[in-house]
C-alpha cells in the first residue's frame, strides 16, 4: 500500500472521530502503539544529530535504508508525557516505514494539522512538524 493510500486510510479513520474526546482517545491509542528505537539502532544517550529540533518532547528519529531501497523509521521520545509526539511517531512509522525513499519525501508536514487539528499549542505543532521534516531530511540523506 502506498503512502497516499495509507494517508487516505488514516484520514478516513480520523473522520470517524469528530468529537474531541473520542479523537483524543484515538490519538492515545496511536501513542500506545509507539515502539521505542531498538538497541541495535541506537542506545542512550542518543546522538544530538538525531534529535528533532523544536520538539518539546525531546524526540529523536533514525531512518535505515533497506536493501530494497525502502526505509525503516525508528523513534525515541524521551518525555514520558509526550503523547502527541509518540502518536505522530507511531503514525509516521505506520505510513512511511517500508515505503520507497522517494515516496517518503512526499509526506506533507500538514499531516500534523490533519491529525491533531487545533488541539495542540503552536509550539507543540512546530515541534511535531519538525518531526516530519526530520523524516524527510533523513530520506533525502538516504538518496545520496
Amino acid at each position: 500500500m502506498s503512502i497516499d493510500d495509507k494517508l487516505t486510510e488514516l484520514q478516513e479513520t480520523l473522520d470517524m472521530f469528530e468529537d474531541p474526546a473520542s479523537r483524543a482517545d484515538l490519538l492515545i491509542g496511536f501513542a500506545d502503539r509507539f515502539r521505542e528505537v531498538p538497541p541495535e539502532v541506537a542506545t542512550r544517550p542518543f546522538s544530538k544529530s538525531h534529535q528533532v529540533p523544536q520538539c518539546e518532547s525531546d524526540a529523536y528519529v533514525w531512518a535505515m535504508l533497506r536493501p530494497d531501497r525502502t526505509l525503516a523509521l525508528h523513534f525515541a521520545v524521551e518525555n514520558p508525557s509526550g503523547i502527541s509526539a509518540k502518536a505522530l511517531a507511531a503514525i509516521l512509522d505506520q505510513v512511511c516505514s517500508g515505503q520507497p525513499v522517494e515516496e517518503v519525501l512526499t509526506i506533507d508536514p500538514g499531516i500534523v494539522e490533519q491529525v491533531f487539528r487545533q488541539n495542540i499549542s503552536m509550539g507543540k505543532g512546530m515541534g511535531l512538524k519538525s518531526m516530519v521534516l526530520a523524516v524527510q531530511a533523513l530520506a533525502r540523506e538516504a538518496l545520496k
